[in-house]
């Protein structure tokens, strides 16, 4: 009689964090292994080291990790013995990423034989010297991964050297752009309502689809960034990465299969039929603001100026809206409107579609007070709404917007996972399909230098809005000029 045998255990991880000790480790990471750990998604043999330049001992991580780290774990979520094992695969190295000598006690570190993923959590100017290190320290295999956080250049220039310069050391299978808008549940269904249902698809084109909207809205302002945003600006910052990929999603042809480099191909299509802007294009379609003092989630707030760290005479934009379009036959003459900021009147990132008005009615002016929308929310909630008309009780025809409303919090009863702890879990499985290709990077980068250009050339400051409002006027009647509006001014 044949016996069966059992399936070989996943190997070791070594997940290292470089900047392990930093905002985006505390706020982000960490919390989101702790969900991995607590629903046993990380393989058994996981140790996660975390690397930065104080000389702690265990004691003083761990007090540090215990004082920081809770605090972002929901407290549904956090249960004693379950924090306890959890600690016990954490380690802390002391390591100056930029000295040769400090990667031989991370080696020391590293179990025998085991997977490797390098997260760098830093700014960009020292990836390649990581990465230079840790081949120097014959840290670097086949297997071994690595994690690339934004900001992944300042123009395209230096996107293309940190592509080249990482591409020295690790192979494009291996490198991890990661974008944490594309492990959002809400992102990831939107592949899956394209493309799994035959509902839209006909009707996902020009002439049916009149506009789309995409809005990554803040409430709070630039806080602690304030050295980094300066230099940055919010279409760096936000357009050239999170907004352009939603778009890529939102107008991307069907891919013959997930296969990564299958979907990938098809954002890039995208990325390379935008259509570019000249001078003249950027003065007339597209509106660049920063806040003014105002009020926001309840409170006095801070005009960007009057911001800690902020130069005084900056014009570094907090606010972006834009009109975009496609060059080809899907959605010619359709608008794209993208717009991005901080001290929004609400924390809000979602999609809209809004449909063609009908050709023809036989309900007069009142079938064309509002329009038919698909409206796809991804923060603070995630839900998908169909905005159609309907008729009002009583007698005579009076129609009223009505709206089916997909609550993705309520519609399943498995958990869901937040984006960083989902993209982790892609990191470590190998699947590439929700992270930027080299190619993607950079042809978002040609679309967006040309823009950034125009707007020194036409050498205007950013207008001024109020913070706890939806930006300048001038984003309005960017969408009034095509018959639209934002969704809350609609």
């Amino acid at each position: 009689m044949a016996t069966s045998q059992a399936s070989p255990s996943p190997a070791p991880l070594d997940l290292v964090i470089f900047g392990g000790v930093g905002d985006l480790s505390v706020r982000k990471l960490l919390p989101a292994l702790y969900m991995a750990h607590l629903h046993n998604t990380l393989p058994e043999q996981t140790h996660i080291h975390a690397l930065g330049r104080q000389a702690w001992d265990r004691g003083a991580f761990l007090h540090f990790i215990e004082d920081k780290v809770r605090g972002f774990i929901g407290a549904s979520a956090y249960r004693d013995d379950v924090w306890t094992s959890f600690v016990r695969r954490l380690s802390y190295v002391s390591v100056d990423a930029t000295n040769p000598a400090d990667y031989a006690s991370l080696k020391a570190e590293m179990q025998p034989g085991a997977d490797r993923v390098y997260y760098l959590a830093t700014a960009p100017s020292l990836f390649v010297g990581i990465c230079a290190n840790l081949q120097g320290a014959d840290l670097i295999d086949q297997r071994a991964r690595v994690v690339l956080e934004k900001p992944l250049g300042h123009d395209l220039a230096s996107a293309r050297q940190i592509n080249h310069d990482v591409g020295q050391y690790f192979q494009e299978q291996q490198i991890f752009r990661i974008d944490h808008y594309l492990g959002k549940e809400t992102v990831q269904n939107l592949m899956v309502l394209r493309f799994g249902n035959s509902i839209f698809e006909p009707l996902w084109r020009s002439p049916y689809i009149k506009s789309v909207q995409i809005t990554v809205a803040e409430s709070v302002g630039v806080g602690s960034r304030a050295g980094f945003y300066d230099g940055t600006g919010a279409m760096r910052d936000m357009i050239q990465n999170h907004l352009l990929q939603l778009l890529c999603i939102v107008a991307m042809e069907p891919p013959v299969s997930l296969d990564p480099d299958a979907v990938r191909d098809e954002k890039l299509k995208v990325l390379r039929s935008l259509r570019p802007m000249a001078v003249t294009d950027v003065a007339r379609d597209t509106v660049r603001g920063q806040y003014t003092a105002g009020a926001s989630n309840g409170e006095a707030a801070p005009g960007y100026l009057q911001e800690d760290n902020i130069p005084p005479d900056t014009t570094t934009e907090t606010f972006v809206a834009l009109k975009a379009h496609i060059n080809n036959w899907r959605w010619a003459n359709v608008p794209f409107f993208l717009r991005t900021g901080k001290r929004m009147a609400a924390r809000q990132s979602e999609i809209v579609i809004e449909f063609a008005d009908l050709p023809f009615t036989i309900f007069g002016d009142s079938a064309h007070k509002s329009v038919n929308r698909l409206m796809i929310r991804l923060q603070p909630e995630e839900h998908i709404q169909l905005q159609m008309m309907a008729k009002e009780p009583g007698s005579g025809m009076k129609l009223r917007p009505v709206k089916l409303d997909l609550d993705l919090q309520t519609a399943f009863a498995e958990r869901r996972a937040e984006a960083y702890e989902r993209l982790l879990i892609d990191v470590i499985k190998g699947r590439l399909t929700h992270f930027m290709r080299r190619d993607e990077l950079e042809a978002a980068w040609a679309w967006v230098e040309p823009i950034i250009n125009g707007w020194h050339q036409l050498g205007e400051k950013p207008r001024p809005y109020t913070a706890g409002s939806w930006g300048p006027a001038a984003s309005s009647a960017l969408m009034a000029r095509e018959g639209s509006a934002w969704l809350e001014e609609a």
